[in-house]
C-alpha cells in the first residue's frame, strides 16, 4: 500500500485541473482512513495535508478529535503538524478544546522549550474563555521562567488570554510590569507591546509606568520599542497633563535626529495630539511633514496627509502654504491618496480661495476617469460651497455657473443633489433669480441632453429648472421657445415626478404668454397659442403615471375653456395667473413643530368615541376576567391597548371609559353560537371534534358542549414521588421587564403581543432625543476587543482576584482549601 504525502497531493492537485474535485474527493477518503489507523505517522500525515486542503476552502472540523491525537503525539515533529492544525481550524467555539486543557497544560510546562513555545504559540490562536482561566496561571508562570524565548512569547501569549478572560488582568499586570526591567530586549519590547494594547481601553491605569517607560525613551536604542513606548505616551497624555512638558524634548530630539520615517510620524503624532498648542512644534512638524508630502513612497505621502489633516483643525494658517502640495495629490494614482487630499481641502477653504479651490477640483473632475471619485469629487464641492449657510459665497451667480458646469456630468447619480442645491439658492437669494431662471432656461433648451441619462442620474436637474423657470416666469426673455421646449418628445422618457413639474410649468407660461398677448391686444398670436398648447399638452394625458395624467388632463380642460371665453372676447388670462401669482416663500424644516395650538383645541380627545362592542373577541378571555381569578376590566380596543407606553408624539387611543358589564348566561350562549356558526362556514378553519375520552365523566357530551364553563373543567390531583417543580421556574413565569418609554411610561413586552405591531420610527422622536438617553450607557461593544479590559488596577486586592491554580482530580470530591498564586509570586 502506497500512502500519498503532501507533496504527491500538492502534484495531483496540479495534474487534475479538469477534474480537481473529483481528486480531492478521492484524497479525503483516503485520509480518513489513514486517520483511523493507530499508526500515529499516518495520521500526521493525513493532518497536514487536511491542512493545505483547509487553505483551500475544505471543511475539516470533522477531523478535529484526530487533530488533539497528534497534539498528544510525544514526537516533536508529529506535535508540531497537530499544533499546526489546531492553529488553523480550532477556534473559541470549538467544543473538544475541553479535552485540551490538560494536554495544552502539560506541553506548556514541558522541560523543551519548543514545546512550550508550541504550546504558546497555539493557545494564542484558539484560546477561549475556558482555557484562559484554566490556564493563565501556568502563562503567569512562564512569564518568570529562566529562559528569555519563552517568557517573550508567555508575555504575548497572556495578552490574548486577557481579551478572553479579563479576570487575570489584576494578578497578571505585576508580572508584566516586572519585565519591563528584564535584561533581554526581547522580553522589554514584549511587555512594552502588550501594555501598549492595554492601555486602548483605560490609560490611566498605567500611568505609574511614566518613570519607566521615560527611561527607556531616553536611552533605548530599539526603534520599533520607541514607536510602541512614544505610541504609548501619546494614550498617557491626555490623562496626565504633566507629561506633555516633560515630553516635548525627546521628542523634539527624535524628529530633529532619526532617519527612520516610522519613528518620525509616530513622534510627530503623538506632539500633535498631546501638545496642540505649543506652536514651535507645530512648526517643526509642519515642516518635516512638507519633506514627506515630496517623498516617493506612498505610505509616507498618505501618513503625512492624515498628520496634515489633525494640524488643520487647530491651525489650518500654518497648512495653507502647502495647498499646492495637497491639490497635487489629488493627481495621484492611490485613491486612499486622493481622498485624504479631499478632505484636507475641504478645511483650507475661505472666502477668498474658494472660487481657486473649486476651479481646481473641477478640472480634476472632468480628467477623472474613476467614477466613484468623480462622485466624491461633486459631493465635496457642494459641501465646500453649501457649509456654513454658505458663509464662504461672495458672489452666488458664480455659484449658479458651477452648479450649471456640474450637470455636464452625465454619469453621475447626484443629479437631485444639484437640482436641490439650485432650488435652495434660488428661492432664497431674490437678487439672483433673473440670472437663474436664464440658466435654467438654458437648461430647458438642451432637454434632450438630459433625456439621454439614467432615471436617477443628472436628468434630475430639470425637476429644478422647470420648477424654476415656472415659479419665476416674470423673468424668462423668450417664453414661446422655452414653452415650445417644454414639449420635446424626448421629455417622455424622463421619470414621471419631473414630467409632471413640467406640465405644471408649461402651465405658467402659457398663462404668462396669454396675459401679454391679451395686453398687446394681439388676438391671433392667443388663438395661436391656445391650439399649439392643445396639440401638445395630449402627449401627457395617455401617461401611465396618474400625478401626470391628472395635471395634464386638468391643464388640457382648463385652456379649452380659456379658449371658448376668448373667442367670446371675455379674456380669462388674468384669472389663469390668480392661480399661480402668489409666492411661495421658503418653510423651515421645523416650523411645523413651532405652529403655537389653538386656545381650547385638546389634541388628546377624542373626536369620535366608538360604541363599546356587546361581545369580546377574544377567546381565551372566556365569558368574565373575574372567572380566572382577575377583577373585571374596562373593555378597550386591541390597537389601544398595543399603543399604550409610547411618547406623546405617537398616535395614542386612550381607553373607553364604560365599565365592563357583566354578561348573563343567554348573552354568552348567543356568542359561543354565533361563533360556532362563523366557523363552520369558513373554509380555512380547521374543523375538529374533542374525543369521546376529552369530555368529562360527569358530564353528558351535548351538556359539556353546551352548558359548562370553563371553570366547570374537572381537575384531577396527581400524586408523584418526584416533584414537577423545575428549578428556575419562577424566571420562566416572570414576564419580561419594561422598556421605559418617554415621560417614563412603561411598555410592557409581552410574550404573544395583540393586534398589530407598531413600529416607532427614529424620525418620530422629538428633537434632541434619541431612542433612549441612557441607551448603551454601561454596555459593552461586542466588536470592542479591549472592553472588557476596563479594570482598576489601583484597587486593593480581594479574595475573588486571585487566580486558583490547577486542582488534580482526587481532590474535586473534597472540601480541601485550594492553593491560590498571588501577584507577587507567593502561594496564598
Amino acid at each position: 500500500m502506497f500512502e500519498k504525502n503532501l507533496h504527491d497531493l500538492v502534484r495531483g492537485i496540479r495534474t487534475n485541473k479538469n477534474n480537481e474535485a473529483k481528486f480531492i474527493g478521492q484524497c479525503i477518503e483516503e485520509i480518513r482512513n489513514e486517520l483511523k489507523t493507530d499508526n500515529m505517522s499516518l495520521k500526521s500525515q493525513g493532518i497536514i495535508k487536511l491542512v493545505y486542503l483547509q487553505m483551500l476552502g475544505y471543511d475539516m472540523s470533522w477531523s478535529n478529535f484526530n487533530t488533539i491525537e497528534v497534539m498528544s503525539a510525544t514526537k516533536f515533529t508529529f506535535k508540531r503538524v497537530g499544533y499546526l492544525a489546531a492553529s488553523q481550524s480550532f477556534h473559541e467555539g470549538t467544543e473538544l478544546l475541553m479535552l485540551a486543557t490538560n494536554m495544552i497544560r502539560k506541553d506548556l510546562c514541558s522541560t523543551n522549550q519548543y514545546e512550550s513555545s508550541l504550546a504558546l504559540t497555539g493557545l494564542s490562536c484558539f484560546v477561549n474563555h475556558e482555557l484562559g482561566r484554566d490556564l493563565s496561571s501556568d502563562l503567569m508562570t512562564l512569564i518568570s521562567s529562566s529562559r528569555p524565548f519563552i517568557r517573550k512569547k508567555a508575555i504575548l501569549t497572556m495578552y490574548k488570554v486577557l481579551l478572553k478572560f479579563p479576570d487575570a488582568l489584576r494578578p497578571a499586570f505585576p508580572r508584566i510590569k516586572e519585565k519591563l526591567d528584564d535584561p533581554d530586549p526581547g522580553v522589554q519590547c514584549a511587555s512594552v507591546n502588550v501594555i501598549c494594547e492595554l492601555a486602548r481601553k483605560n490609560p490611566k491605569n498605567y500611568i505609574s509606568l511614566a518613570p519607566v517607560l521615560f527611561r527607556m525613551l531616553t536611552n533605548s536604542s530599539n526603534n520599533w520599542m520607541l514607536i510602541k513606548v512614544i505610541k504609548l505616551f501619546g494614550a498617557l497624555m491626555p490623562e496626565e497633563p504633566r507629561l506633555c512638558k516633560k515630553l516635548v524634548d525627546p521628542l523634539t530630539n527624535i524628529i530633529h535626529s532619526t532617519n527612520a520615517m516610522s519613528l518620525l510620524y509616530e513622534s510627530i503624532n503623538t506632539l500633535i495630539t498631546g501638545v496642540p498648542d505649543h506652536i514651535p512644534t507645530i512648526q517643526l512638524a509642519t515642516q518635516k511633514l512638507n519633506v514627506m508630502l515630496d517623498d516617493s513612497d506612498q505610505n509616507l505621502k498618505y501618513l503625512g496627509l492624515l498628520a496634515l489633516g489633525k494640524i488643520l483643525r487647530k491651525h489650518p494658517k500654518y497648512v495653507l502654504p502647502l495647498k499646492e502640495k495637497i491639490i497635487k495629490c489629488l493627481d495621484d494614482k492611490d485613491e486612499s491618496i486622493r481622498r485624504r487630499a479631499l478632505d484636507l481641502i475641504v478645511g483650507m477653504v475661505s472666502r477668498k480661495n474658494l472660487p481657486e479651490i473649486v476651479k481646481k477640483l473641477v478640472e480634476h473632475l472632468d480628467l477623472s476617469e474613476n467614477q466613484s471619485f468623480q462622485e466624491e469629487l461633486l459631493l465635496k464641492i457642494i459641501d465646500i460651497c453649501s457649509q456654513g449657510n454658505y458663509q464662504y459665497i461672495t458672489n452666488f451667480e458664480w455659484y449658479i455657473t458651477v452648479l450649471v458646469e456640474l450637470t455636464k456630468l452625465e454619469r453621475t447619480q447626484h443629479g437631485r443633489v444639484l437640482a436641490n442645491q439650485m432650488l435652495d439658492v434660488t428661492i432664497r437669494v431674490k437678487t439672483l433669480r433673473t440670472f437663474s431662471v436664464r440658466q435654467m432656461a438654458v437648461l430647458i433648451e438642451n432637454i434632450e441632453k438630459f433625456s439621454k441619462s439614467e432615471r436617477n442620474g443628472i436628468c434630475e436637474v430639470i425637476y429644478a429648472a422647470a420648477w424654476i423657470v415656472g415659479e419665476f416666469h416674470e423673468f424668462v426673455t423668450d417664453k414661446r421657445k422655452v414653452l415650445a421646449e417644454l414639449f420635446n418628445s424626448k421629455i417622455l422618457v424622463l421619470p414621471p415626478h419631473i414630467q409632471a413639474v413640467l406640465v405644471q410649468t408649461s402651465m405658467k407660461l402659457y398663462g404668462s404668454l396669454v396675459r401679454d398677448y391679451e395686453t398687446a391686444g394681439d388676438d391671433d398670436a392667443t388663438r395661436d397659442l391656445g391650439e399649439f398648447y392643445i396639440s401638445n399638452i395630449a402627449m401627457f394625458t395617455d401617461s401611465n403615471d396618474l400625478e401626470v395624467q391628472e395635471r395634464s388632463c386638468c391643464a388640457l380642460q382648463l385652456v379649452k375653456c380659456l379658449v371658448k371665453l376668448q373667442a367670446k372676447g371675455a379674456g380669462g388670462a388674468a384669472e389663469l395667473m390668480d392661480l399661480f401669482t402668489e409666492d411661495l416663500n421658503p418653510v423651515a424644516p421645523k416650523a411645523q413643530k413651532k405652529v403655537p395650538i389653538p386656545e381650547g383645541l385638546d389634541l388628546d380627545s377624542w373626536i369620535y368615541t366608538p360604541k363599546p362592542s356587546k361581545y369580546s373577541d377574544d377567546e381565551s378571555s372566556g365569558p368574565t376576567r373575574a372567572s380566572f381569578g382577575g377583577s373585571a376590566l374596562p373593555q378597550q380596543s386591541t390597537f389601544a391597548g398595543n399603543m399604550q407606553g409610547f411618547g406623546s408624539d405617537s398616535v395614542a387611543y386612550p381607553q373607553s371609559t364604560q365599565k365592563y358589564q357583566e354578561l348573563t348566561p343567554d348573552e354568552i350562549q348567543q356568542a359561543r353560537d354565533e361563533r360556532l356558526r362563523q366557523t363552520s362556514a369558513n373554509p380555512y378553519y380547521l374543523q375538529g371534534s374533542l374525543p369521546p375520552k376529552a369530555s368529562s365523566p360527569s358530564l353528558a357530551p351535548s351538556q359539556h358542549h353546551k352548558d359548562s364553563g370553563y371553570n366547570d373543567i374537572p381537575v384531577s390531583k396527581i400524586t408523584l414521588d418526584i416533584p414537577l417543580k423545575l428549578e428556575g421556574e419562577k424566571k420562566m413565569k416572570r414576564k419580561k421587564k419594561g422598556k421605559k418609554g418617554k415621560k417614563g411610561r412603561v411598555v410592557e413586552e409581552d410574550d404573544h403581543p395583540v393586534g398589530p405591531v407598531v413600529d416607532v420610527m427614529v424620525s418620530e422622536m422629538p428633537e434632541g432625543a434619541k431612542e433612549s438617553d441612557d441607551e448603551g450607557a454601561g454596555k459593552l461593544d461586542p466588536n470592542d476587543p479591549h472592553a472588557a479590559l476596563n479594570i482598576d488596577l489601583s484597587a486593593p486586592f480581594i479574595e475573588s482576584d486571585y487566580i486558583k491554580g490547577p486542582v488534580p482530580y482526587s481532590q474535586m470530591a473534597q472540601s480541601a482549601p485550594l492553593k491560590t498564586t498571588a501577584p507577587s509570586g507567593k502561594v496564598k
